[in-house]
């Protein structure tokens, strides 16, 4: 279902559009439709289909929050997002592997996407500027990512330092800002917590990969936990079937991990039906129960 509010509407037009715009977001949640909590439509690999596919998950009651990773991706998510009047949303952030050191120059190379760009250093100005967009409602995609990193102790420590100074940057700005964060974290659980154990935020443990202590950790701070396609490659149905579902959202992180069954195109967020299939299951619950609970948690935290 979807709602375009135009911006020239007269006054009596635009309480009608209004108040059908009301019906349609109480349908939908009545409905129990799905919000990919994460998603990446903003990358290149949707250049050629995004404005066809919006459209067509509308049509399946399908929301979805579009995730930066650099300021170039954040721009574009913002941009993406203000083309419609509800359903897309954008989170604003430089993702530790976008940040720039000769390891990551040397692993990722010429930087051909928008967002694969690398930054030097985060600019506070540049992307505090970007969240005066209404539809900015989180900073992410911001963390830590140790799963590879420099040879050679000295080098190793000064890449841990730097993505822990430019994520505690973000989180100043997330404070600052009162939005939640959407955080990433690989192979970095210890610092990821420490980082957070002393402040008042909110947010989500995005792509959650760890075990039921790692997560108390977390839940006990007041987080959610993420999860997508990447519970199908990783050992984690123990985890799913004891973490609260009161606690979970559903997201893709599209165009990547693509789950069982969708592995014949892209992966989009069409895809969150397979992963809420594969969460009831492991619960016991119905997928009326996961869409419900899930969508009470995502517009909780992001305030949509």
């Amino acid at each position: 279902m979807r709602t375009i509010i135009p911006n020239d509407c007269r006054e009596i037009d635009c309480f009608v559009i209004h108040f059908v715009h009301f019906l349609a977001m109480t349908l939908l949640t009545q409905n129990y439709m799905y919000i990919d909590s994460h998603a990446h439509l903003n990358t290149s690999e949707f250049d050629k289909t995004r404005d066809e596919l919006i459209p067509n998950l509308f049509s399946s009651d399908i929301w979805v929050i579009n995730v930066g990773v650099n300021y170039l991706s954040s721009i574009k998510a913002i941009q993406i997002a203000e083309k419609y009047s509800s359903g897309v949303f954008a989170s604003i952030g430089l993702h530790p592997s976008n940040i720039k050191s000769d390891f990551t120059v040397k692993k990722y190379g010429a930087e051909g996407q928008e967002e694969n760009k690398l930054e030097e250093n985060f600019d506070l100005d540049k992307y505090q500027e970007l969240a005066k967009s209404k539809k900015v409602i989180a900073i992410g995609e911001i963390g830590l990512d140790y799963w590879t990193s420099p040879k050679g102790e000295t080098k190793k420590k000064e890449f841990k330092e730097k993505q822990i100074k430019i994520f505690n940057q973000q989180l100043d700005l997330a404070e600052k800002l009162n939005l939640p964060i959407i955080i990433h974290t690989r192979v970095s659980l210890d610092d990821t917590f420490d980082a957070l154990k002393n402040r008042k935020l909110k947010g989500v443990l995005h792509c959650f990969i760890g075990d039921i202590k790692d997560a108390e950790r977390f839940l006990n701070l007041g987080y959610f936990i993420g999860l997508n396609g990447i519970i199908f490659k990783a050992e984690m149905d123990e985890l799913i079937k004891w973490v609260p579902l009161d606690r979970v959202l559903l997201e893709t992180d599209c165009p990547y991990l693509t789950p069982p069954e969708f592995e014949s195109e892209i992966n989009n967020p069409f895809s969150l039906d397979i992963i809420a299939k594969k969460i009831a299951e492991l619960k016991d619950v119905s997928i009326k129960e996961i869409k419900k609970t899930t969508i009470e948690n995502t517009r909780k935290l992001f305030n949509i």
